[in-house]
């Protein structure tokens, strides 16, 4: 597509926002051949301003009209802030008890550098803590292998998160749209081991728009249902600390795809570059302003290592934010 739709939330505009608690009049139009424009939301195609005002469906009967909170648990010794420091299941069961509204467990690190696990290590990492808390809340699986998945689900897990967007196997589609399962499908350049080496881009927004769309229309033509597709743009995912705040600055872009966005900033080197926080654990002040910054933007779901902290921001933010009249 030659142009790209923003839609620019404000208060008292005449469109909803993803049928959430936005509004927007205006759309910025992007391009590779112009520079950026503001125009009133009448510009856009309608076949866009479908997109960008439809209701989304719920993930895991999780209200996508609303931010909502999705705690990370990282049964890995070598994930890049918390590896091997908590038991698994100590840690899930406390995250629940903190609010979260879905558990994403992992056995798999992805931060820069990691190498590949096999999959008989991956599943026996995760499978019986999802076992364990099947029930108590919805579980997804942070995989990008089908045979993990395929245990994770048997044990209770009801979504799958792919940081590969379904580039690394590829059975893992069909196995999702044969279960009717939502899946997050999530942008990265490259494999963990290789990421970060030197990633390049043309235009970083759009060009991790394009491939969220092909990643889209390739779970599509697997089977799998529109409405069960959350995208994650992969913050820190081959891209620089100049890429990934471009994409943050204009993340309401990709409500033009159609699908709930997610979003996982937490703990995140950039974080540490903007800041000088060094220690990952340290900004945990960061990775909420962040997630605000987000929620202003209509990001639904946010991916965190703290869930108390990501939940008592979200409850100021609705004490300032909702009115009575």
């Amino acid at each position: 597509m030659s142009d790209y739709w923003r839609p620019i939330p404000e208060e008292g505009g005449s469109h909803p926002l993803a049928g959430g608690w936005l509004r927007f009049s205006r759309v910025e139009r992007l391009s590779r051949r112009a520079l950026p424009q503001i125009v009133p939301a009448s510009a856009a195609p309608p076949e866009v301003i479908d997109r960008l005002t439809a209701t989304r469906a719920s993930i895991c009967d999780i209200d996508m009209s609303r931010p909502s909170i999705m705690g990370i648990v990282n049964a890995t010794p070598d994930s890049f802030s918390d590896g091997g420091t908590y038991d698994p299941l100590a840690q899930a069961r406390r995250l629940a008890r903190e609010g979260a509204d879905i558990l994403d467990i992992g056995g798999e690190s992805t931060r820069p550098g990691a190498a590949e696990v096999s999959f008989a290590d991956e599943a026996e990492r995760v499978v019986s803590v999802i076992g364990e808390m099947a029930g108590a809340l919805p579980i997804s699986v942070d995989t990008r292998k089908a045979a993990v998945a395929r245990q994770a689900v048997a044990a209770g897990a009801s979504m799958v998160n792919d940081v590969s967007g379904f580039d690394f196997d590829d059975d893992l589609p069909g196995f999702v749209a044969q279960n009717d399962l939502p899946v997050c499908v999530m942008h990265a350049q490259g494999l963990p081991e290789t990421m970060q080496d030197n990633p390049r881009y043309e235009h970083v927004l759009l060009d991790v728009y394009d491939a969220l769309q092909t990643r889209i229309l390739r779970a599509a033509e697997a089977g799998v249902r529109h409405e069960r597709i959350l995208i994650d743009p992969g913050i820190g995912f081959g891209k620089t600390l100049a890429h990934n705040l471009s994409i943050l600055n204009r993340i309401s872009l990709f409500h033009s795809l159609g699908c709930p966005i997610l979003l996982g900033v937490s703990r995140k080197r950039f974080i540490g570059e903007v800041t000088e926080a060094q220690d990952p654990q340290a900004r945990q002040a960061g990775t909420l302003a962040v997630a605000l910054a987000a929620v202003a933007q209509g990001v639904q779901m946010h991916r965190v290592h703290d869930v108390a902290h990501a939940v008592q921001g979200l409850a100021l933010w609705r004490a300032v934010t909702e009115r009575d009249d």
